[in-house]
């Protein structure tokens, strides 16, 4: 199976489904994404179809409103996703990707300490 690689608007579905835990109708996914932007729910249908056809969705049609479930947990999209940035944005350099990232100063203190100790972590595991 190839790494999952969702557009934007893929990646508004996918987030809508993780959110809920349980599979969705087209309909429950439309409600949701129309609190943030105005979506027709003929959109939300075709988006689900392609990605279905892409593998990033499992459709039940078990029942007459057909279910959607992540075919993928958002950790592995996720991941796919930063290794592709990485790879293409930063020539595969966790460092520089970190740097950008800490150059904002839009992280807290407190997220800061929780990356601290995400270093030490991946330091320990590595000993």
């Amino acid at each position: 199976m190839s790494a999952p690689h969702p557009t934007e608007r893929e990646l508004a579905i996918l987030r809508v489904l993780w959110s809920r835990n349980t599979p969705a109708t087209v309909h429950e996914v439309h409600d949701v994404l129309l609190r943030n932007k105005d979506t027709a729910y003929t959109t939300v249908l075709k988006i689900l179809t392609i990605m279905s056809e892409k593998g990033l969705v499992r459709r039940d049609e078990s029942e007459r409103m057909h279910r959607f479930v992540p075919v993928h947990a958002e950790p592995v999209v996720q991941s796919s996703l930063l290794k592709d940035l990485m790879r293409r944005a930063f020539s595969g350099s966790a460092l520089k990707l970190v740097q950008r990232a800490l150059d904002d100063d839009t992280a807290s203190d407190e997220e800061l300490d929780a990356i601290a100790k995400l270093i030490a972590k991946a330091k320990a595991k590595r000993k």
